[in-house]
């Protein structure tokens, strides 16, 4: 009797449950990483589907009996936007629009480790320090990929003797490492020049994040760039700082803005989407409009730029292929320790859409 082949069924990852559920990447994770942190409606419709998927989130059963885990691991600041998980909890029609930066990296991370055989653990939590997360993920993975800022360099030094280690943005702080980053400078670059050459507008406004940020700082030199081609008046730091790079915190800096007595910008370029989408939603409060009174830019090009009113102008980074490239590397690492290291940089693109005047 010949025997019948079963088909092999991948196991369920964080992106079903997050889609069966109808919230973001973002809020499973705190689901099983702290779930008072969440909503009770909210997670036991988590739990729920993840009980309907049988999803295991972080793959500890696989190779106990061997020196390997099967695991890759994600280390990023848990950074999250009350106002983003609420627009997901309210519309989950919309959760993939409402996606945010690491939710599109995990994204891309698991889908590259999914095809190489691998499972995904995140650790997004810095509660207790960085080196607990450290602690939490090196080990039970086989390598892991971390986002800039996140756990000091010294740490990341010891553990890289034992692991590979990929580095997600900001400059290159350990040789040895393979680095990945985006032309943070270029694509504020062109989006100022945009603003400047094509619609003509001179009084520029550019909201940044914490100067630890390596991102938004590279983005605001760029934007100096642009203005001292253009003989612009060159600032030497942002018009504006926010602590955390959120709808909110956008909201307030454009409020902040139009307070001042100084004459009102005709363009406020963020250091992201998710501030300009605040300052969006702020500006229709105060009966500012955009873009006949100010133009209003942002970056990175999460799916919630295209759906806002207006349309968001923004430089679209490639954040799902920043986790595939991390996963390659890692899993190149994990096959050639000596290779040398790899240092990439992923090209950017501008969308011109409304929010500036075009479109």
């Amino acid at each position: 009797m010949k025997k019948r082949t079963v088909p092999r069924v991948s196991a369920p990852t964080v992106y079903d449950v997050a889609e069966r559920s109808g919230v973001s990447i973002a809020t499973v994770s705190r689901v099983y990483r702290n779930p008072d942190s969440v909503r009770a409606q909210t997670r036991d419709r988590v739990l729920e589907a993840a009980r309907e998927l049988g999803y295991v989130p972080s793959g500890n059963a696989r190779g106990l009996a061997s020196r390997t885990t099967g695991v890759l691991g994600l280390c990023f600041p848990d950074y999250a936007d009350p106002d983003a998980e609420a627009d997901a909890e309210a519309d989950s029609d919309a959760d993939d629009a409402v996606m945010l930066y690491s939710d599109q990296i995990i994204r891309g991370m698991e889908r590259a480790a999914r095809r190489h055989g691998y499972a995904l653990l995140i650790a997004a939590s810095l509660e207790g320090g960085p080196e607990s997360l450290v602690a939490k993920v090196a080990g039970r993975v086989d390598g892991f990929a971390v986002l800039a800022q996140t756990v000091p360099t010294e740490d990341l030094e010891v553990i890289s003797r034992r692991l590979p280690v990929v580095m997600l943005a900001g400059p290159r702080e350990i040789d040895h490492l393979d680095h990945i980053v985006v032309a943070n400078a270029d694509g504020e670059r062109e989006l100022a020049r945009h603003l400047i050459e094509d619609h003509g507008l001179r009084r520029l406004a550019f909201v940044g994040g914490d100067p630890d940020s390596p991102d938004a700082e590279a983005r605001f030199r760029g934007f100096r760039e642009a203005c001292r081609d253009a003989g612009l008046p060159v600032p030497d730091g942002p018009d504006l700082r926010t602590e955390m790079m959120t709808q909110a915190e956008g909201a307030r800096a454009a409020e902040t803005l139009l307070d001042r007595d100084s004459e009102r910008p005709q363009a406020v370029l963020f250091a992201n989407d998710q501030m300009a989408v605040g300052a969006l939603r702020a500006l229709e409060r105060r009966g500012v409009r955009v873009p006949e009174d100010i133009a209003v830019t942002g970056f990175d090009g999460i799916p919630l730029s295209r759906i806002v009113r207006p349309s968001l102008t923004t430089v679209r980074q490639p954040i799902r292929q920043l986790g595939e490239q991390a996963v390659e590397l890692l899993v190149q690492r994990l096959a050639d320790r000596n290779r040398d290291p790899v240092s990439l940089e992923l090209p950017v693109s501008l969308a011109r859409r409304a929010s500036c005047g075009c479109g």
